[in-house]
């Protein structure tokens, strides 16, 4: 058997074809291009392609503002189809405020892995500080979703948080997050 039977060294890959496919690597260039432009606004399909959430733990619709290390807007349009709205009994239903509370930190996610140096990271939710709910939010309405950047350092920071329907705040707090490495390699 000869060397040229295996092809270009070009084309060796030490580890095997296990390690990126083809369809992996033009998905990661693809990624890389629509990450390094970041134009807003940003669809469903730029913010999976940050967030590692999808359809139906995924919560932002768009990003419509972005300043980097600063804030970020995003929003979240209710219909009647959510599949987590509650039911009352004699009440409309309305969008849990966990629900609410976790795209708000989704929507500051977004914030935070857009930057470079946070690409190839995970984002864990540490917690919640001083959260009020003040109004319910049903279906039909637009949430916008402002997340504003309190403290940030390299691993971890706190966001202050709020969404608004017509103006008009609905829930507001404060978020701590952390910073890890993307699959449990080392950073």
């Amino acid at each position: 058997m000869s060397l040229e039977s295996f092809g270009s060294f070009e084309s060796f890959e030490p580890f095997g074809p296990f390690v990126k496919t083809t369809s992996e690597r033009s998905e990661r260039d693809y990624t890389e291009r629509v990450l390094s432009s970041l134009t807003l606004p940003l669809d469903y399909s730029a913010i999976e392609r940050i967030l590692p959430h999808r359809y139906p733990f995924l919560l932002v619709d768009r990003i419509t503002e972005l300043e980097p290390d600063k804030r970020i807007v995003g929003i979240k349009n209710v219909s009647l189809n959510e599949r987590y709205l509650s039911h009352q009994p004699g009440e409309p239903p309305a969008l849990p405020p966990t629900i609410l509370t976790e795209a708000v930190a989704q929507v500051g996610a977004i914030l935070i892995l857009s930057k470079p140096e946070n690409r190839e990271k995970l984002i864990f939710f540490m917690g919640i500080e001083r959260v009020r709910y003040r109004r319910p939010v049903c279906p039909g309405d637009v949430v916008e979703i402002e997340a504003r950047v309190k403290r940030l350092r390299s691993r971890m920071g706190q966001l202050d948080g709020f969404a608004r329907v017509n103006g008009r705040i609905a829930v507001s707090g404060t978020m701590t997050f952390a910073l890890g490495p993307r699959g449990g390699a080392a950073s």
